[in-house]
């Protein structure tokens, strides 16, 4: 799955999303300030997420609590077999480039490129 590129999936996007979209939303520092802030906070919450694991100072998510002798190898396991930045894993040899291809979702990918260029196209400018 996603983990095989960053084990923030969810969260490290925004990363991206905000630089991008404070550049394309005008570029003026208000913008900047606010989708900046957001990917600021992005990369930060992933990281506080890796120490209170490296710390062993709580549960992450809803999958690893923190009672778990168990649970604990299993999250060490997967802080071993994954990165923070993606693709890293799969650069150095812990993950598979070819099982990550495999499972690329294509189709939703496709799929989802052509509806946000339907909607960028042809409903943003009733907004505007």
């Amino acid at each position: 799955g996603l983990t095989k590129i960053t084990r923030h999936p969810l969260i490290l996007p925004v990363l991206p999303w905000g630089c991008a979209t404070s550049y394309l939303a005008g570029g003026r520092l208000s913008e900047f300030l606010l989708f900046g802030g957001l990917a600021t906070y992005a990369v930060a919450g992933c990281a506080a997420q890796d120490l209170r694991v490296k710390k062993k100072e709580g549960s992450v998510g809803t999958v690893f609590s923190p009672d778990s002798v168990q649970n604990d190898e299993v999250l060490d396991d997967f802080f071993r077999s994954t990165s923070f930045v993606p693709f890293v894993a799969a650069l150095d040899g812990r993950q598979s480039v070819k099982e990550i291809i495999l499972e690329f979702p294509l189709l939703g990918f496709c799929f989802g490129t052509f509806i946000g260029w339907f909607i960028e196209k042809y409903l943003l400018q009733y907004l505007l």
